[in-house]
């Protein structure tokens, strides 16, 4: 049984030894040095760290648009070397088509494949039912609130029938309110869905709240400090006892690797 569970494993989501080094005129910056995990098909996995510690980068890489200066990222174990529709990336501005309506954003995908126009419209429709904007499908997106935008764009994302939901610090933009209801409303589309998700994150809270393991990275260059499985009953409740637990432990180990520096007296 491990054996199988390990095989299974392999054949989703694997990144090996993984560096990335961005060449800045004369200098060289390392954003990732050997990063290794493996992320099973159907889980949720958030990447938290200090800013700077390469987490879009390994978010980019992994969606095709960046290439690893070395070691390699295999998704059913083909290497990946660009942009796929295996793949959907949400960024936290959103990036709509402006000159499109609602409708059209979601159908994008399914309109670049030549699909058949009574199969398109079912995929949009589908779609705009999920993330509840049925009727605001013939609105332009500078109509839309940020909480609407985002909705279209993880609406466009799944409507490509992508296998992988890369999420980029998605809800960093909104407010507290429409951000919780958002978190909720990833969850539903999540458990429906059963796509995988490796969401990037500043917020250990929100980490938790959605996560099945929370990957903390070290600053810069990018490792991983530790792998975290969440294993606490959903739906979670910030509030609880064992979440603040949960909250605290993933807290230590994102700041154990950070020197605490003096204050200074200010005159």
């Amino acid at each position: 049984m491990v054996e199988n569970t390990a095989k299974a494993r392999r054949q989703f989501l694997s990144i090996r030894d993984v560096t990335k080094t961005f060449q800045l005129g004369a200098d060289s910056v390392q954003a990732l040095r050997s990063v290794n995990l493996t992320i099973d098909k159907g889980e949720f996995v958030c990447l938290i760290g200090a800013s700077g510690c390469g987490k879009s980068t390994l978010l980019r890489i992994i969606a095709g648009f960046e290439q690893p200066t070395s070691g390699q990222i295999c998704l059913h174990e083909n290497t990946i070397t660009g942009p796929g529709s295996d793949r959907g990336m949400v960024f936290q501005d959103y990036a709509l088509f402006p000159w499109m309506t609602v409708r059209e954003n979601i159908s994008f995908g399914p309109r670049q494949k030549g699909l058949a126009k009574k199969y398109i419209d079912e995929i949009t429709n589908e779609h705009l039912h999920m993330v509840g904007l049925e009727k605001f499908a013939d609105r332009y997106p500078m109509q839309l609130s940020g909480g609407m935008k985002q909705r279209v764009a993880i609406a466009r994302v799944l409507a490509n029938e992508c296998e992988l939901l890369l999420m980029d610090e998605p809800f960093g933009a909104l407010d507290a309110l429409t951000r919780e209801s958002l978190q909720q409303e990833l969850l539903e589309i999540w458990e429906r869905t059963k796509v995988t998700v490796i969401f990037v994150t500043h917020s250990v809270e929100e980490a938790v709240l959605l996560s099945d393991r929370v990957v903390v990275m070290t600053a810069g260059p990018g490792r991983i400090e530790a792998d975290v499985p969440i294993e606490l009953v959903r739906p979670r409740e910030v509030s609880a006892i064992d979440f603040n637990q949960v909250r605290r432990e993933i807290t230590q180990r994102l700041t154990s690797h950070v020197a605490p520096r003096e204050l200074k007296a200010v005159a």
